[in-house]
């Protein structure tokens, strides 16, 4: 029950503090405290309209000061940088040439892979690549995925309310727990395949 508890205790630490420390803390770890907070919500302590509203921007705000310093800084900053953010001249190399090549599908790659989305988004915009085009795609996978981790937290709040009257309740919240510990690795390994795409 390690797992339900971690949620437990972060749906505690958001209730105490309110919407300004979670919208923080959702600019540093977006879907495991939008889940803590949509738990929290389906139990009363949070409005979930305000909780998916601040998901979006935490995670939006983040990529688009990654944007922005690639931007002012173009290519040269950027290269500063590439030993603490993993890269290498060739990988930004062949960045470059899949966001010219494929920009669409590389984008969504970038957005989905946690490791390359810093280092990705100040390149797009080194190459200045328009602002716009590059928070629309930032959005066609953002918006999904709060959706998704508010569901999840609103559901197993549910789940954790009605299990409280049932005689396995227990079993029944564990068991919603692996399947979602399920997800979180098979969504590591696709990532994973992901940023070797990129290499």
């Amino acid at each position: 029950m390690t797992a339900a508890n971690n949620l437990i205790s972060i749906a505690h630490w958001a209730i105490s503090h309110g919407y300004l420390f979670m919208f923080l803390a959702m600019c540093l770890e977006g879907p495991i405290v939008t889940a803590a907070a949509g738990f929290a919500a389906s139990l009363g302590y949070f409005n979930p309209v305000y909780v998916l509203i601040l998901s979006i921007l935490g995670d939006l705000i983040p990529d688009t000061g990654y944007y922005l310093f690639g931007y002012v800084g173009r290519i040269a900053l950027v290269e500063r940088f590439e030993n603490r953010l993993g890269l290498s001249r060739q990988r930004i190399g062949r960045l470059e040439e899949l966001l010219k090549k494929h920009f669409s599908k590389t984008m969504i790659t970038l957005k989905l892979t946690p490791v390359l989305a810093a280092p990705g988004f100040m390149i797009v915009g080194a190459l200045r690549m328009p602002f716009k085009k590059f928070l629309k795609f930032c959005s066609y996978v953002t918006v999904p995925k709060a959706l998704v981790f508010l569901f999840i937290g609103y559901y197993l709040g549910q789940v954790y309310f009605i299990s409280k009257f049932l005689a396995y309740g227990n079993l029944l919240l564990f068991g919603i727990f692996l399947v979602i510990i399920g997800i979180y690795i098979a969504y590591r390994i696709i990532t994973k395949k992901l940023s070797k795409n990129i290499e």
